[in-house]
């Protein structure tokens, strides 16, 4: 296993915490310019949005170590054994069922479509 404090991890550590530090001052900053007369609450919307900025490389390096764990899982785990695949179930050209037409004067233009849409169907099946 790997020392706990390597240098590439201190510095890390450091840099994540100097970005909390810097970030909380700048909130505070921002609180100070929203208590005075010329504050807004675009100066309390920063109060609340640097501690996040703040926050945001710690939650980076818990991700990088999340996603590294899930990798290094992944090489170690044994290769699944995948099942046969199935056969292909063949279908013969299906011929379209018969269609009864509507004698009505009022569906004369629908019976007409049908049938044109039948004699389609017909010509793609062959």
């Amino acid at each position: 296993m790997r020392g706990l404090f390597t240098p590439q991890r201190v510095l890390i550590a450091f840099a994540c915490v100097a970005a909390l530090v810097a970030c909380c001052g700048l909130a505070w900053w921002q609180w100070q310019r929203f208590e005075s007369a010329s504050g807004t609450f675009q100066n309390l919307g920063y109060v609340l949005q640097w501690p996040l900025f703040g926050l945001f490389p710690l939650f980076m390096v818990w991700r990088f170590r999340r996603l590294a764990r899930q990798r290094r899982d992944e090489e170690l785990a044994p290769e699944p054994v995948a099942a046969a695949p199935r056969p292909v179930a063949t279908v013969d050209a299906v011929k379209p069922a018969p269609v009864e037409y509507l004698d009505d004067e009022e569906d004369a233009e629908l019976a007409a479509y049908n049938r044109m849409l039948a004699n389609l169907n017909a010509r793609d099946g062959r």
